[in-house]
């Protein structure tokens, strides 16, 4: 499998990773900050909303065990990071709307 396939489900996989307080993707809260495959690794950098989050710690496991079982990875490794700080700017159109962030 190609690293460009694999990036693709692995971004998939994160999409499945729920924050348990906002009960939302982290994909859709827009706290992926950047995903890189190679030769089957895949390395995360990940936000969370505050540093102060007490469950970075468990999305964090919970991402690194979802990207495992992709096809083609042999190794998943994910940083928690806090630049750039994340904003709900960050956040998808429909995370937006769930939270109540919608303008108008």
């Amino acid at each position: 499998m190609s690293d460009a396939q694999t990036l693709a489900l692995a971004e998939a996989a994160l999409g499945e990773v729920i924050d348990p307080e906002l009960g939302l993707d982290v994909v859709n809260l827009g706290l992926v900050v950047d995903v890189d495959v190679t030769d089957g690794v895949v390395e995360v950098k990940l936000t969370m909303t505050t540093p102060a989050c007490p469950l970075g710690d468990e999305i964090v496991r919970d991402a690194e065990d979802r990207l495992r079982a992709v096809p083609g990875v042999r190794d998943a490794r994910v940083e928690l990071v806090w630049e750039p700080p994340w904003s709900p700017e960050k956040m998808s159109p429909y995370a937006k709307e769930l939270l109540g962030w919608s303008a108008g």
